[in-house]
């Protein structure tokens, strides 16, 4: 490139050059020329030199130094246009080749015109001047200064234009290399970032010249670039992880139904007790084995293809009904229901109000229920839950939006979106920071051993979270160190027009 620029450069101003130089050429020739032109116009031989000629009495050249100005030579024709031997003028250089009869002269009154020299190269300036009698006279003028100052320009020029090329060839090299150094940079640092240094940046992004816009194209690519490794690196990690972390899940019920099947198939007669403990056993790991089957499965569906019905949904009554399923089954931890605490209304003081989105009430029960258990699993025995249902904007004080101290894996919503809530809390220990964000990743536990023992798999914030997301909201977590956790379920509330829709549904990263 630098090659093709330099060689452009040189042949364009080569070109320049050379039209200039023609041009002048031609405008001081052709002034030189009219000067010649106007002299012979101007001069008008004296008459008695017409009868002077005839008679053969014309001075001789030695004679007549100072009768003509400058080198003017005049020659003379009869009225019969016979051309007479004498002329006036310096014969010191060969005249003009002149026709022995003016018929053949091709010359117009008052009209130069130029003619070679009868020897030499020279070149003569003719024109043709009426005399007394029908005579006529040709007034002619060298031409040996114009054509020498002719020459001297060409060759001027000639060696003009060679320093100009050379001069253009050095400096060119020099203006193309600086001009390209950016781009000479940009190639440096391209070669290291192919060697594996992806955090290096392009230098030039000025943004007034094309190398810098470049640089700030380029850079954005590469940015783009390295998130997108470090994703592809971070979701092969999590997917090694997810497969040690199933098989790990996996092999202990297997462990166990391995073991007591054989103990069971054992040659000598077990006693009836041992045999059925074996068998409960062997049921109760299956059916742990067979739930965690059943949860991968789901999390597939739900990462493939989800299919969510789509119906009006109240929320306050699916929390009802929740709550009255969990007090029913469970005495252990108090549960209430009452009214969403928000920015209008932070001590909940209002009533109970119907709280509405677009979605599957299926999907949007298990969530609650998922939530309403992992508040009973891993809250000491008699503490309290409250669920709270209500409609808002969302914001950092009512939820949908990301704030300092809140963790979610799905993105936040446009803040002020008319959203329906539904909220767990619990007065229980909390989680540490560095455990609240990654609660909901696949196979994720706080406390591996006390999850193990209750028969969590570490799947089910995982299966709530991306059936939230794909309802068009999310799943989020507020929580401090002894202070309890409060996992709020965010939906867009019916009507607000950000409802999911049946054929592009959000999915979860």
């Amino acid at each position: 490139m630098r090659r093709r620029l330099v060689l452009g450069v040189t042949v364009l101003a080569t070109a320049a050059v050379l039209a200039s130089q023609a041009l002048g050429y031609v405008v001081m020739r052709s002034w030189l020329l009219d000067r010649v032109d106007e002299q012979l116009v101007e001069f008008h031989p004296p008459a008695p030199a017409f009868y002077d000629a005839l008679d053969g009495t014309l001075p001789t050249p030695g004679e007549q130094p100072d009768i003509l100005p400058s080198d003017f030579h005049v020659y003379f024709y009869d009225a019969s246009g016979r051309l007479l031997n004498g002329s006036l003028g310096s014969e010191t250089k060969p005249g003009p080749r002149l026709a022995d009869d003016a018929q053949d002269l091709g010359l117009r009154d008052g009209h130069p015109e130029t003619l070679p020299a009868t020897s030499g190269d020279g070149r003569w300036r003719v024109m043709l001047n009426p005399g007394p009698g029908g005579m006529n006279a040709v007034v002619t003028l060298p031409l040996d200064t114009v054509d020498g100052a002719a020459s001297k320009i060409l060759w001027l020029n000639a060696v003009l234009l060679a320093v100009t090329i050379v001069a253009l060839v050095a400096l060119g090299r020099w203006v193309v290399r600086l001009g390209l150094l950016p781009l000479t940079r940009m190639e440096g640092i391209a070669q290291d970032i192919t060697a594996g240094r992806l955090n290096l940046r392009l230098p030039d992004t000025d943004p007034r010249t094309e190398i810098g816009r470049l640089g700030r194209v380029l850079n954005s690519m590469l940015d783009r670039l390295q998130k997108a490794l470090l994703a592809r690196e971070a979701s092969e990690a999590r997917l090694r992880r997810f497969v040690a972390d199933a098989g790990h899940e996996l092999r202990t019920p297997l462990t166990v139904i391995q073991g007591y099947a054989q103990l069971a198939l054992r040659p000598e007669r077990r006693p009836a007790r041992e045999l059925r403990e074996a068998n409960r056993f062997i049921a109760q790991n299956a059916q742990r084995m067979s739930l965690l089957v059943d949860d991968l499965q789901l999390l597939a569906t739900l990462d493939k293809e989800p299919s969510y019905r789509r119906e009006q949904v109240d929320l306050l009554s699916l929390a009802a009904d929740a709550v009255t399923a969990t007090v029913a089954h469970s005495a252990s931890h108090p549960v209430d229901l009452g009214p969403l605490h928000t920015p209008a209304d932070p001590t909940g003081a209002e009533q109970l109000d119907v709280a509405e989105t677009v979605g599957d009430p299926h999907r949007l029960r298990q969530i609650l229920e998922n939530l309403l258990s992992n508040a009973r699993v891993h809250t000491p025995t008699g503490t309290r839950v409250h669920v709270r249902v209500g409609t808002t904007e969302a914001g950092p004080g009512a939820g949908g939006t990301d704030r300092p101290g809140r963790f979610a894996a799905s993105p936040a919503l446009p803040e002020r979106t008319p959203i329906s809530v539904i909220e767990v809390a619990d007065h229980g220990p909390g989680l540490e920071p560095v455990d609240a964000e990654l609660v909901f990743e696949r196979f994720y536990r706080a406390d591996p051993a006390r999850s193990r023992l209750h028969g969590g798999s570490g799947l089910g914030l995982a299966i709530a979270a991306t059936i939230a997301e794909g309802h068009g909201g999310r799943l989020e977590l507020d929580t401090t160190p002894g202070h309890g956790c409060t996992f709020r379920l965010v939906l867009p509330a019916a009507g607000s027009g950000q409802e999911p829709s049946e054929v592009r549904l959000r999915r979860r990263r």
